[in-house]
């Protein structure tokens, strides 16, 4: 579905809720590592989406075995939340942005993978009811 179909479906329909769940591979080692980058990440993502920001990001690096070790993000928007958690050995990211008000999921899959400079993604579509 087009970004445009998902928000009339999702405004017709009177849904509680859109998903966007978005799995990155190859990405950026550099981006995908650092806190910093993951932090503003959030805060640039929830302005690109036109959400509020409700508190700063909580960014925490962790993991007891190296194929999941990295960092986890979770940005807590007025509508919802922004998460996801970034993989260091395998250097995946997924993320998932969660509103009760619409938002382009496309252009938000394709704007994460652009700014982890991600070679490869997949993303899926949920509406919540």
């Amino acid at each position: 579905m087009s970004d445009k179909a998902v928000m009339a479906r999702y405004k017709k329909d009177g849904e509680w809720g859109l998903m966007v769940s978005v799995d990155l591979r190859k990405c950026d080692l550099a981006k995908i590592s650092s806190k910093e980058v993951i932090t503003q990440f959030a805060i640039d993502l929830a302005e690109y989406i036109n959400m509020k920001r409700y508190g700063d990001p909580i960014v925490i690096r962790f993991g007891d075995n190296d194929k999941v070790a990295g960092y986890s993000l979770v940005q807590l928007i007025e509508t919802s939340q922004i998460s996801g958690h970034f993989a260091d050995f395998s250097r995946q990211a997924f993320i998932d942005v969660f509103s009760c008000r619409e938002f382009p999921p496309k252009k938000t899959a394709q704007y994460c993978k652009k700014y982890f400079g991600a070679k490869s993604m997949e993303y899926a579509i949920a509406f919540r009811d």
